[in-house]
């Protein structure tokens, strides 16, 4: 979730590195050229797997909590480590992103990792969709084979994209900035770079949680080729708030002052202290777990019970993107970043999607989606069904609501 400025909710509400190369994964590193485009294949060490092992059985817990609001259950994380520990397959996944071709070039001085999967079809739309915070790549993998061959899912090839799914700078196996300034404006032009080195001359965004917040910025910049952005996360934490709200302004209103009071401590940690936090998450393995499983409970459309939407499976599936690498401090940053970035004017110029996922922390009113994006706003819709990882937990309702976007603009 991107870093919003609390003084000004509060306000509002009252007036209504480089990839570490022990891990063994194969491939040339992103060269300096400009337009290089290398495969990459993960291959990640027996021994980097064993260490992993190793912490697992040694994992110290602490004591169980003594009241449900305090955080991730004793007994729940206890589960997770247990399957990861003697379950846990990372082959399965490792061979699945293998699968869909993989790939590093370097940007702006840094090297980026990214899915690129190619539709068969002919008039395929290229579609450029990028994750946030605790989320990867692996967020993406259930929707690729929908969204690239649509009629092999029961669907129609007018529908088809070309994806291209890159891990954020500092997450995932792209490289981990080694000075500051990977800012949210950054990795959107970063981003039109990406979509221009790979030939693409007309072509869409969507986003979510920080991605989303690249992608919003990116409908501001209009890099050469963007003929609109999708949305299911609303970047803007000083809403154009009615005066008096409505009651739906209100709901939401209320619910981002509950998040503020109650679950945003994750954000000020990693607003000012990253690097302190990032000795434990990537010491721990259990540690780094439990951050992220936290947010799967309280941010999924599951009554608390991520399991049971997700699975343990994929969710370790995306806590390893985080493990392996090492990338706890470095993908917090993003928070650090985007806490000292002064926010750019709300002009937009290309068209917007917006979906709302009933259960996202602040599900958006579409009076404000309306005030923020102006006539730039072609479709909204809300779903019945899904959270803040939309993609992830509603594969194909995030599937079907992305194609009806496009055809506006096909």
């Amino acid at each position: 979730m991107r870093n919003p400025t609390r003084r000004n909710l509060l306000q509002t509400a009252a007036a209504v590195g480089a990839v570490a190369a022990p891990l063994g994964w194969a491939g040339e590193p992103a060269s300096a050229a400009s337009g290089l485009v290398t495969p990459f294949r993960l291959s990640i060490s027996d021994a980097a797997l064993r260490d992993l092992r190793r912490r697992l059985d040694a994992t110290r817990f602490p004591e169980p909590e003594t009241d449900v609001s305090q955080g991730a259950p004793l007994r729940r994380v206890r589960d997770l480590v247990e399957h990861w520990r003697t379950r846990y397959d990372w082959r399965r996944v490792e061979a699945r992103l293998n699968g869909f071709g993989q790939f590093r070039t370097q940007i702006d001085g840094l090297g980026i990792h990214f899915l690129h999967v190619r539709s068969r079809h002919r008039d395929a739309l290229p579609l450029l969709l990028t994750h946030g915070w605790p989320g990867s790549v692996v967020e993406f993998l259930d929707v690729i084979g929908p969204l690239t061959d649509p009629t092999a899912f029961g669907g129609s090839a007018a529908d088809a994209f070309h994806v291209v799914v890159p891990s954020m700078p500092g997450f995932g196996f792209s490289d981990k900035p080694a000075a500051p300034g990977w800012n949210v404006p950054r990795i959107a032009g970063a981003w039109g770079q990406l979509m221009a080195r790979l030939g693409y001359r007309r072509w869409l965004a969507q986003g979510g949680d920080f991605g989303g917040s690249v992608t919003h910025e990116m409908a501001k910049q209009a890099p050469a080729g963007l003929a609109g952005v999708h949305l299911n996360f609303f970047p803007v934490f000083s809403p154009p708030v009615s005066d008096p709200p409505t009651a739906e302004e209100q709901q939401a209103l209320d619910k981002l002052r509950r998040f503020f009071d109650d679950g945003a401590g994750f954000v000020y940690q990693q607003s000012t202290r990253p690097q302190t936090l990032g000795y434990g998450l990537t010491d721990s393995p259990a540690g780094q777990a439990a951050w992220i499983f936290e947010k799967f409970m309280a941010w999924t459309d599951s009554d608390g019970n991520p399991e049971q939407v997700l699975g343990l499976d994929r969710m370790l599936d995306d806590i390893m993107l985080y493990w392996l690498p090492g990338t706890a401090a470095s993908a917090a940053r993003i928070y650090w970043e985007d806490a000292r970035t002064a926010a750019t004017p709300d002009d937009f110029r290309v068209p917007v999607g917006f979906t709302v996922f009933p259960h996202e922390i602040v599900p958006t009113p579409k009076i404000w989606a309306e005030r923020i994006y102006k006539s730039q706003l072609i479709y909204f819709n809300t779903v019945d069904r899904g959270g803040h990882f939309a993609a992830f937990e509603q594969p194909a309702v995030f599937t079907d609501e992305v194609r009806k976007f496009a055809r506006l603009l096909r």
